[in-house]
């Protein structure tokens, strides 16, 4: 009953959607997805990672069987541009992904023709969180385009002015990731655009056994993931900021206060809201490539070595990626991590039934990240004239949702088994 209320809830979203997508004049998430069947994938590697995360439900020469077919489907797709001579412009598409979007149609027309009762069920679900996957990047390019449009005014001079209490650590990660040079970009260029897979990987390890016990977990990485891009670009509309090198720097051309990032802070001023372009994303309140790390790097703490420590490596390199390219402000950071926090909570509570430390930590999650919001907002100018104080008060608000979370989970965890001890036995006579 909730898979089902959860996909008429998606269906209903997406058409909202769409609608709203084409009264600004371009196709939303359902038209590009479904301009995927044919044409080069806007991310091939992500509709690869969506048909990974539906072959969890699948036997081993099932998922043998869907590889090969998904591969095959691809060669053929670029054989036949080949011989048309037709290339996929550099940072438009892949020319490769279309084979995993029909393998995962495929098995949706499967499930309903071929399968019945649990094994129908488990098939749909399975292709559900794949296509989901893949629908959640569709949907944040259309809200990215209606964040554009429908919000001419930004906010980033307050968040720049709150900064100072910081010490403004996106113009300092900025000066590091310069310093690094090409190899260090490169490198943290690619953790950031390939989160998601990061975040199949994670959740290919939780959702491990699906396939024998018939039956998904009640919680796993992949709800926190969709939750986090649902609610994060409501956010997005109430506090709309661009980000330091659009408002600050040169990809904001003459919309730009200044050319100063990374090298010149922002001076201190009365910020205002300032007017900026109609394509540039308001997608920086908070930084949710922030808020999916934190939420990788907290479900693969139960995995094994590696896993923990890939979890731990994109966690920091996305850090330096956000502030560095100067796609963020340290104040985002905080608001991200706060987030997450908040919705993993909540999402856990969900699943085990909620009790009062639940209840207790996401009312306390909710608060600090209001609290920071409306303190970026409406006290920028204290805060950077008293760095002292306002730069250990955010910090500490911060730590203190952190450290309910630990508190918590710790309590959630399930107590050790004693170790039977033999029953003492009379001595022989």
């Amino acid at each position: 009953m909730l898979w089902t209320v959860a996909g008429v809830t998606a269906l209903g979203f997406l058409i909202a959607l769409e609608i709203a997508a084409r009264g600004y004049g371009m196709p939303g998430p359902m038209t590009n997805q479904v301009k995927e069947v044919i044409l080069p994938p806007k991310s091939g590697p992500l509709l690869y990672a969506g048909m990974a995360l539906m072959m969890v439900v699948l036997t081993w020469r099932e998922r043998l069987v869907a590889v090969a077919a998904a591969v095959g489907i691809d060669l053929v797709f670029l054989l036949v541009r080949w011989t048309a001579d037709v290339e996929v412009p550099h940072g438009y598409g892949h020319p490769f992904g279309n084979g995993a979007l029909w393998v995962l149609l495929a098995c949706a027309v499967i499930a309903v023709t071929r399968r019945t009762g649990a094994d129908r069920v488990l098939l749909l679900k399975g292709v559900g969180l794949g296509l989901l996957l893949v629908a959640g990047r569709k949907t944040g390019d259309t809200w990215l385009l209606i964040t554009s449009k429908t919000r001419p005014l930004v906010l980033d001079q307050y968040v720049a002015t709150a900064d100072h209490a910081l010490g403004n650590p996106s113009w300092l990660a900025g000066r590091l990731v310069r310093a690094t040079g090409t190899v260090g970009a490169h490198v943290l260029d690619y953790v950031y655009i390939q989160l998601a897979v990061a975040a199949v990987v994670v959740a290919l390890y939780q959702l491990r056994n699906v396939a024998t016990e018939r039956r998904f977990p009640r919680h796993h990485l992949v709800r926190t993931f969709l939750v986090i891009g649902l609610l994060g670009p409501g956010i997005y509309m109430i506090f709309p900021v661009v980000g330091p090198i659009f408002a600050y720097g040169a990809d904001g051309g003459h919309w730009a206060v200044a050319d100063l990032w990374p090298d010149t802070p922002a001076s201190l001023g009365v910020p205002h809201a300032m007017p900026f372009d109609e394509v540039t994303p308001r997608n920086c309140m908070p930084s949710l490539h922030t808020a999916w790390a934190t939420a990788i790097f907290l479900h693969s703490r139960s995995g094994p070595r590696i896993l923990r420590f890939a979890g731990t490596f994109w966690l920091i390199a996305t850090l330096g990626a956000t502030l560095g390219f100067g796609y963020h402000y340290g104040a985002d950071i905080l608001a991200g991590v706060v987030f997450t926090l908040t919705i993993e909570t909540a999402l856990r509570s969900l699943a085990r039934g909620w009790d009062r430390a639940g209840i207790q930590l996401v009312a306390h999650g909710a608060t600090v990240f209001t609290a920071l919001l409306l303190s970026y907002r409406y006290l920028p100018v204290p805060m950077a004239r008293h760095p002292w104080l306002f730069g250990p008060l955010l910090v500490l608000a911060t730590a203190s949702v952190i450290h309910g979370y630990l508190r918590t989970t710790r309590l959630w965890q399930p107590a050790p088994a004693p170790v039977p001890q033999p029953e003492p036995q009379p001595e022989p006579v």
